[in-house]
C-alpha cells in the first residue's frame, strides 16, 4: 500500500509525457473514448472502491481545477467529495507536524504490565482492583484505572466473565487426577474387525493399551477395568476421574469397578469428541504412524505391535506437552560444549521393521 502511491505518481508522469508529442484533435478523440468507457463502467458499479492512493492521486490532479469545470467531468465520485480528500490530506499533514513529540503520559513500564497480565492469568477472580491491591502490597504503585486500560488494551474481560470453569480450564487444572479411555478399532488382511480399548493419563500423557478383542463383550470390558485398577494401584498414581464417551460397550461393571477405587466417571457430551481430545489425538497419531503403515494379519501380530508402539509413545516419541520430553524418560541436559556438537554421533533404533525410527547418542 505505501509503495501504490508512488508507483501511481511514476505511471502518471509517463502518461503525461505520453500526451506531449500528440496534436489536439488526438486528444480530444482519446479524450472521448475513456469518457465513454467511464460512463459504461459506471453503469455497471454502482459504488467503486478506492484505496487511498488513488484518492492522494485524484486530489492532487483535480484539486486546481475550477468546480464548474469538475461538475462537466465524467467522475466515478463528486466534486465535493475530491474537494474533501483534498482537505483531510492537508488536515492530517498539519496535525502530523503540530503534533507535540511526546503526547499524554508516559507508557506504562513493559514488566508493570506483563506483571497485570501474569496475575490476571493466574487468578481469573481477580478484577483491576484487586490486582491494583495486589500491586500496591509488593510496592508498585501504579493507578487503578492504570490496571483496567491495561486489561481493557489485551481484551479481558471483566472478573465476573473470568470465573465460569471452561471444560479445557477443567482439564488444565484436574491433569494430575485424569485418566481418558476410549475404543478404536482396526481391520486385519482378512476382513475382521478388532477392537482396542487404551487409555491415556493427562499430566504424564503415558498410554496403556488395554487390550484388543474381537467381541467386546461386557464380561471382557468388565475384566479389563479389574486390570486398570491393579495397574493404578500398582503405580501409585492418584486418579479420580475417567473421562469416556456414551460407547453402548462401557457395561455397568466398568464403571462399578473404578468406582470401588474412587474414580469417578464423566461423560463426555453426544457426538463431542473434543471433550477427549488429548486421547482422540493420540489415536490419531497411532493410525498415522503405525496401523496405516502396517499390514495387521491376526489379533496376535496386532497385540504385537500395539505393544511394541506403546514402548515407543511412552519411552521415546517427544511430546509438545511435555517440551519435548517423553512421558517415561526426562529431558537430557542440553549439550553447551562446542566441541562435542561438532563430533556428533547419533545412531538410529528400528522397531517393527523400521516403521518406527529411535535416535540416541552412540555411547
Amino acid at each position: 500500500m505505501l509503495l501504490r502511491l508512488p508507483y501511481l505518481a511514476l505511471s502518471t508522469a509517463f502518461s503525461f509525457i505520453r500526451l506531449l508529442p500528440m496534436s489536439d484533435r488526438t486528444k480530444v478523440l482519446e479524450n472521448l473514448a475513456l469518457r465513454h468507457q467511464l460512463s459504461v463502467l459506471q453503469r455497471q458499479i454502482e459504488r467503486p472502491q478506492l484505496t487511498w492512493p488513488d484518492r492522494a492521486l485524484l486530489a492532487a490532479l483535480l484539486h486546481r481545477l475550477p468546480r464548474a469545470q469538475l461538475r462537466q467531468l465524467h467522475l466515478i465520485v463528486s466534486p465535493d467529495i475530491l474537494l474533501r480528500w483534498h482537505r483531510n490530506i492537508l488536515r492530517r499533514r498539519h496535525a502530523r507536524v503540530s503534533r507535540p513529540k511526546r503526547p499524554g503520559r508516559p507508557r506504562t513500564i513493559r514488566s508493570i504490565r506483563a506483571l497485570v497480565l501474569r496475575l490476571v492469568r493466574e487468578n481469573p477472580g481477580w478484577g483491576y482492583r484487586r490486582v491494583h491491591g495486589e500491586l500496591a502490597a509488593l510496592g508498585i504503585r501504579v493507578a487503578a484505572s492504570t490496571v483496567w486500560s491495561i486489561l481493557k488494551e489485551h481484551g479481558i474481560p471483566p472478573a465476573p466473565d473470568r470465573q465460569h470453569t471452561t471444560w479445557a480450564a477443567f482439564l488444565r487444572a484436574q491433569a494430575e487426577a485424569i485418566l481418558a479411555a476410549d475404543f478404536f478399532e482396526t481391520k486385519t488382511l482378512t476382513g475382521a474387525t478388532l477392537t482396542v480399548l487404551a487409555v491415556i493419563e493427562h499430566a504424564t500423557r503415558r498410554v496403556r493399551i488395554l487390550g484388543t478383542t474381537a467381541h467386546p463383550t461386557a464380561e471382557w470390558v468388565t475384566q479389563v477395568a479389574r486390570n486398570l485398577a491393579m495397574d493404578i494401584q500398582d503405580s501409585r498414581a492418584k486418579i479420580k476421574y475417567l473421562i469416556r464417551d456414551r460407547d453402548v460397550r462401557y457395561p455397568a461393571g466398568f464403571d462399578a469397578v473404578l468406582a470401588a477405587e474412587g474414580i469417578e466417571i464423566v461423560r463426555t457430551g453426544v457426538r463431542m469428541p473434543r471433550m477427549n481430545a488429548i486421547l482422540e489425538r493420540w489415536i490419531r497419531s497411532c493410525r498415522s504412524e503405525l496401523l496405516d503403515r502396517t499390514l495387521i494379519w491376526n489379533q496376535t501380530h496386532l497385540v504385537h505391535t500395539l505393544r511394541e508402539y506403546e514402548t515407543y509413545f511412552n519411552q521415546h516419541r517427544p511430546h509438545r506437552a511435555l517440551a519435548g520430553a517423553a512421558p517415561l524418560r526426562p529431558l537430557p541436559e542440553p549439550i553447551t560444549d562446542p566441541a562435542q556438537l561438532t563430533r556428533l554421533n547419533v545412531r538410529r533404533r528400528d522397531r517393527l521393521g523400521g516403521i518406527l525410527h529411535e535416535y540416541q547418542h552412540a555411547a
